[in-house]
């Protein structure tokens, strides 16, 4: 089969697109033929070696989290899948999507929304349940409830809005001023633009601050969250480390990070969001896996809006 993989860390220039074994599957494992897949900010971190401690120096890698594609043959403990199903999903750390075939186990998958495509289904999976995953199980969301997004236009802040917004909750969005409009598209009620507003010195004050793109900090948000508001980061950095052991023993104010879990029982409350028409995907730019260097460079620009996908196997 056809795959991209890397034999060291470095930057984009090595992915290779290149004939590999096609993966044999485990019992509790599918086959799936993968149509399509996407860029995370984490894929180009495991490429960069900023996961090394993680992920060991055992090349070549596989790398790429999101897939969406057909089920081609089921391993023999797998119960919910059968060979024709369209399903979306995750594969396992530390990747393995970007190829033509990826062995998944059937805990990390559900079926296709039925009202996305292929290519569109694959932008879901890593951001979306980042999200929901932040603002539920770290956030403990609560209908009318006010809620801050810090990078509401990006992959994650983008699903997070909508999330936010599905839960009932009146929603906030920073983001910059070329994507105010978009942000209100997605259910916003409010929109900050950054080059304008700082939305720590406003007079706003939020429940739930969930940094989508790790840039800011419980300290630096204390005083825009209520006395027992929680401020969420996507990137658990010393001092969000170190804030989130404090006041997790403590009353009052909150920090606390997320790492996403992939699993079945998630994608498919996502897939009902969306088959729902309460939640959308936006695809910012679409590239064959053969351009998947030009992709990863794209994403390290940070300035996607919506999400990247990756074509493989056109629909």
């Amino acid at each position: 089969m056809k795959a991209v993989v890397i034999r060291r860390y470095g930057s984009a220039e090595v992915l290779q697109y290149e004939d590999v074994a096609q993966p044999q599957i485990q019992p509790n494992q599918l086959l799936v033929k993968v149509h399509a897949s996407s860029v995370n900010p984490v894929d180009w971190k495991i490429r960069q070696g900023m996961l090394s401690l993680l992920t060991g120096n055992q090349f070549p890698l596989i790398l790429g989290f999101d897939i969406a594609g057909e089920v081609v043959a089921v391993g023999s403990q797998v119960r919910r899948f059968q060979p024709g199903d369209a399903v979306y999903g995750g594969t396992s750390f530390p990747g393995g999507a970007y190829a033509e075939f990826a062995a998944v186990p059937e805990n990390l998958i559900a079926p296709k929304p039925k009202n996305l495509t292929y290519e569109e289904a694959a932008t879901v999976p890593l951001a979306a349940l980042t999200a929901l995953q932040a603002l539920r199980d770290q956030g403990n969301i609560k209908s009318s409830q006010t809620v801050l997004i810090n990078g509401a236009a990006g992959g994650v802040g983008m699903f997070a809005v909508q999330i936010a917004k599905a839960l009932g909750t009146e929603v906030t969005g920073v983001c910059s001023s070329k994507n105010l409009e978009f942000v209100k598209s997605l259910g916003a009620d409010r929109v900050i633009d950054y080059t304008q507003e700082d939305f720590t010195e406003n007079a706003g004050q939020y429940d739930i601050i969930f940094d989508a793109v790790g840039k800011r900090s419980l300290s630096n948000c204390k005083r825009v969250l209520t006395p027992n508001g929680i401020y969420i980061s996507t990137l658990p950095t010393p001092e969000v480390l170190i804030q989130s052991v404090l006041t997790a023993f403590l009353p009052g104010q909150k920090a606390k990070f997320v790492i996403e879990r992939p699993n079945t029982e998630d994608l498919v409350y996502l897939k009902e969001l969306i088959e729902a028409g309460k939640m959308r995907t936006v695809i910012d730019r679409s590239f064959p896996l053969a351009e998947l260097a030009a992709a990863h460079s794209y994403s390290e620009s940070e300035r996607t809006v919506g999400k990247i996908a990756i074509v493989v196997l056109q629909d």
